[in-house]
């Protein structure tokens, strides 16, 4: 795989492509990052963008996690000191999930967003970006929450976070695709650089396979679920024999092997016993999801293979939360 295709692996939108082309030709050195609202246990919702970050290390960039304890603070998820002690904990999850020390920075927002230069660019983009603009480059990340005078100025900051940690990439859920559009529009008013963007999918809710897989509703599968809570909500899961059995609806077993499983390891097997074929060894996604579709691979084998290796995968982070609550 060159170096372009695995900065743009399972990106559901590269914005743009010709920039994140001239990148992948020189990435050594060079910034990406994804912020984080410091509000609990890593989830496979945080992990499927901390893949992507592991994919970019791979490809010789470092990486800048923000640590987003003001934008928390604005959203309502504490006190600061609350915020920090909860961000401390993530920080240790993420290297346990796999993430490379020595190539990840950790910073702070408040380590920045407070200080007078950044302030007075946050007043310049208020006077600059229409209340309406602001609120649809929020809308999605807010969700169904009563809109309050700091959900305006949260997608702001995030505009500014990228021109603050001097990046060169900035990567996100599709969620984040309106905040990435302002800091595109809104920072070379300011006379900063725009810069490119990738942006994961969005899996669907285990149960439904609708909407999004989200840790305030639904199911969810986080770093403190046991191998036998993990194993029950992935039996649970929603797993038709096909990707896209209406138009409508995806399969969240399959995205789960697409955007966890593959990217981190070389090959998955299937264990089955003789009488039922015996075992099944895939090196890509794409020969999987088809045997599912055909009917030779059983949905309850998928399900039983794909809770085996997300058990390996969120292991050390499943022990890392068990030392920092010992």
């Amino acid at each position: 795989m060159d170096t372009y295709d695995l900065m743009t692996r399972n990106a559901e939108e590269v914005v743009t492509d010709e920039e994140v082309r001239e990148l992948a030709d020189d990435p050594d050195g060079k910034r990406a990052y994804v912020g984080y609202e410091p509000s609990g246990v890593l989830h496979l919702g945080h992990l499927l963008t901390a893949n992507k970050l592991i994919d970019l290390q791979e490809a010789g960039m470092e990486v800048v996690v923000l640590l987003a304890d003001v934008h928390a603070y604005l959203n309502d998820k504490g006190t600061f000191e609350e915020i920090r002690e909860t961000a401390e904990r993530m920080k240790a999850q993420f290297i346990a999930y796999g993430l490379e020390e020595a190539q990840t920075e950790f910073v702070y927002g408040s380590e920045f967003q407070l200080d007078e230069e950044f302030a007075l660019d946050l007043y310049e983009l208020e006077v600059s970006t229409t209340l309406n603009r602001a609120q649809r480059a929020m809308a999605e990340i807010q969700g169904g929450e009563t809109a309050k005078v700091s959900h305006v100025v949260y997608p702001l900051m995030q505009a500014l976070d990228i021109e603050y940690l001097d990046l060169d990439l900035a990567v996100g859920g599709l969620d984040q695709r309106k905040v990435h559009m302002l800091a595109r529009e809104e920072l070379p008013e300011l006379g900063y650089d725009v810069r490119p963007a990738l942006h994961t999918p969005i899996v669907a809710d285990l149960e439904s396979g609708e909407g999004k897989m989200s840790s305030s509703q639904g199911v969810t599968i986080s770093m403190e679920d046991s191998t036998e809570d993990l194993e029950a909500k992935v039996n649970s899961a929603f797993c038709p024999p096909t990707r896209d059995p209406e138009g409508d609806l995806e399969n969240p077993v399959l995205e789960l092997f697409e955007y966890h499983v593959f990217p981190r390891f070389e090959e998955i097997v299937v264990e089955r016993p003789e009488k039922y074929g015996g075992d099944l060894s895939y090196e890509s996604y794409d020969d999987l999801a088809a045997d599912l579709e055909s009917g030779e691979l059983h949905p309850a084998d998928a399900k039983g293979t794909l809770a085996s290796y997300l058990d390996e995968l969120i292991a050390p982070g499943r022990e890392k939360l068990r030392e920092l609550r010992s």
